[in-house]
Parts: structure tokens; C-alpha cells; sequence
């Protein structure tokens, strides 16, 4: 089966599901996207990674790689390889540099992976069509993410009146405190008004 090269388009809390947030990778090379819901913890994995945070310890996803790593083993790809009544599924195909393995994964584990080893997440045509859904205009898809986000954390009126220079001391005690959520919602705040 042909795959198909995915990427991170965004992340956004969920409307459907309590306290879980619908992660979208988008093909490469196309319009479609596929919408995959995910806890908070993993959630929280993801946006770590994607915004560059550093932790004060390593998180759980950070230790893999770096006991992947101190054995000499990669990870080359991602494969979302089945969707079964609602649930993805997905693979990791490591190497030592001799042998190859595939490595049962939760979705949400294996993206954060992917993020961590800078390596590439495919899917197969069949979960496309099964669970992909066409967007037009991105630029519209972007504004109802964030729209979404502020309704769902409350960002914009629970930091909109503060200083930045107290924004940054906040977003350093969040990070301090492993506090990452908040943290990521300061930096958003922050970011808007760049």
C-alpha cells in the first residue's frame, strides 16, 4: 500500500469530549485532514515539543528517545496503519542499524515520538477515506482553531490587561512548576501580541 506523508497542522481542545483535544495532521501534499482526538497528557506532550519548551526534567516521551538513543536505536517512521471503530492505531519502525522493528504505538505516543526523532508520520489511503475530512481555506480552519483554543481556556480575557514583562515571569514560573499548560496559554498570549 502506498503511504501518505502527514504533517502537524494544528491542535485544538475538543468540543465533542471533555478535557481531550482534537489533534489534525493534514497530508502533504493535499487538502485533506485527519482530525484525531487526544488526551490532555498527550496533548500537552505534543505542544511541548512543537513549541520548543524547555523542561526542567525530562518528560516521559524525552526519556524514550534518549534510551532509544544511548543504545543506538532511531526511529524512522510513523505509520497511522489502522482505524477501527473510532480508534486509531499506529506503528513505530525503529532500527538499530542491523535489524528492523515495528513496535505496536497509541497514536498520540507515536506523533510525540515522530516530533522528538524529527522523523516523518504516513498514513495508508483506506484511513483517509475512512476518517479524513476536506478543508478548503486554511487561513479559516486557522482562525476557528484559535478561536476555539480561547473560548475553551480562556486565555484571552484571563491574560488580555497584563503586561508582557509579567506574562514572561509568569511563563517562567509555569515552566518551573512543569505547569505546561498554563505555560503554553502565556505563550500564546504573548505571541498574539508580537
Amino acid at each position: 500500500m502506498e503511504k501518505i506523508r502527514l504533517e502537524i497542522i494544528g491542535m485544538s481542545y475538543s468540543q465533542s469530549q471533555s478535557g481531550a483535544y482534537a489533534l489534525i495532521l493534514g497530508e502533504r501534499d493535499g487538502k485533506r485532514r485527519l482530525p484525531i482526538i487526544i488526551g490532555g497528557f498527550e496533548a500537552q506532550a505534543i505542544a511541548i515539543e512543537l513549541e520548543k519548551i524547555k523542561t526542567p526534567r525530562p518528560l516521559t516521551h524525552d526519556l524514550f528517545k534518549s534510551f532509544s538513543e544511548a543504545f543506538q536505536i532511531s526511529l524512522t517512521e510513523v505509520i497511522i496503519n489502522k482505524f477501527s471503530e473510532g480508534v486509531f492505531y499506529a506503528l513505530l519502525l525503529c532500527t538499530d542499524g542491523k535489524t528492523e522493528r515495528e513496535i505496536d504505538s497509541r497514536t498520540s505516543d507515536a506523533i510525540a515520538l515522530a516530533l522528538r526523532f524529527s522523523c516523518p508520520i504516513y498514513t495508508y489511503e483506506n484511513i483517509m477515506a475512512a476518517a479524513g475530512i476536506v478543508m478548503e481555506e486554511e487561513t479559516e480552519v486557522a482562525k476557528q482553531m484559535e478561536q476555539v483554543e480561547e473560548t475553551a481556556n480562556g486565555t484571552k480575557d484571563l491574560y488580555a490587561d497584563m503586561p508582557v514583562n509579567e506574562l514572561q515571569e509568569m511563563l517562567r514560573n509555569a515552566v518551573a512548576n512543569e505547569e505546561y499548560e498554563k505555560a503554553s496559554q502565556i505563550r500564546d498570549e504573548i505571541n498574539r501580541r508580537k
